[in-house]
């Protein structure tokens, strides 16, 4: 399983040391609002965790747990997934952020890392994001990575927009030379997971 960090995160494949932490995000409604609508309980994301790391071994890649770097505090999620779920369809990134972590600028950094994963490492063709049409927060975060919108579409019970960009769009992006630069700056591009305490 892989670490990757950037400037300020570092994300960890996600594991049950991380429950207290994503359960505190996931209680939020407002976090939650246009993911499932309602807020986890704390068996939801548990749950959550089990899946993915089931995830982690088939896959070798799911989501990640974002560790701020300067307090140790859990402060995010993040994934390079198959959209659907379905390893037959196109690799997806997404993400959540506490909701006291927003507007900081963390999501467009994760998911600039998360790209350069799955565009480098995992040799992905394209990349897609899809959002609730309502959520210009994220849609803006899926423009300044370089995606551009597709369509309205139906996954994960909801009808949403679908962004989404080539490999060879990513590597003419702004965002991918940006993305170099953090990794650069970070001190180390990818790495294997060790065991690592419980972070809150």
């Amino acid at each position: 399983m892989t670490i990757l960090l950037t400037p300020r995160l570092r994300l960890e494949p996600m594991a049950d040391s991380h429950l207290d932490g994503l359960f505190e995000m996931n209680r939020d409604p407002e976090v939650m609002r246009y993911i499932t609508g309602k807020p986890d309980t704390r068996e939801d994301t548990q749950l959550m965790i089990e899946r993915v790391k089931a995830r982690w071994a088939e896959w070798g890649y799911s989501w990640w747990t974002f560790i701020e770097r300067d307090s140790g505090l859990i402060v995010g999620a993040g994934c390079v997934q198959h959209i659907g779920r379905d390893r037959a369809n196109p690799h997806e990134l997404g993400w959540r952020l506490r909701r006291d972590r927003w507007d900081r600028g963390y999501a467009s950094e994760a998911a600039r890392r998360m790209t350069a994963f799955a565009i480098d490492e995992l040799r992905a063709p394209q990349l897609v994001a899809f959002c609730d049409p309502d959520n210009a927060g994220s849609a803006h975060v899926m423009t300044k990575l370089g995606m551009r919108f597709r369509a309205i579409e139906h996954w994960y019970d909801f009808d949403g927009a679908l962004y989404g960009m080539t490999a060879e769009e990513w590597r003419a992006s702004p965002a991918s030379r940006q993305a170099a630069d953090e990794i650069a700056a970070s001190g180390s591009g990818a790495g294997a997971a060790p065991q690592s305490p419980p972070t809150k």
